[in-house]
């Protein structure tokens, strides 16, 4: 699960390759949530993510949270096929 980041200006452009699920999200949230707050955005790029299950929901959520409480916009620049089939399980489940 290789992560790229990459800072230009006021921006850390993170990618994700491969797993965002329970095997993985505490090795990704160690790499991640000491970024927040280092610059003023954090653009997520998940178009490389190949499975993600509720851990990975969950450390989205949690990443969200946290950006809010340091000032960091947080967005999210690419989504795999995984990552929208897991994104759109929790819209049919909260309708």
């Amino acid at each position: 699960m290789p992560i790229t980041t990459e800072v230009l200006d006021d921006t850390a452009r993170v990618r994700i390759e491969g797993e965002l699920t329970i095997y993985t999200v505490a090795e990704l949230a160690a790499a991640l949530l000491p970024q927040m707050g280092a610059t003023p955005r954090l653009e997520l790029d998940l178009s490389q993510v190949t499975e993600m299950d509720g851990a990975g929901l969950q450390l989205l959520a949690v990443l969200e949270r946290e950006a809010g409480i340091a000032g960091t916009a947080l967005s999210v620049t690419g989504q795999s096929q995984a990552v929208m089939q897991a994104l759109q399980l929790c819209r049919s489940a909260a309708s």
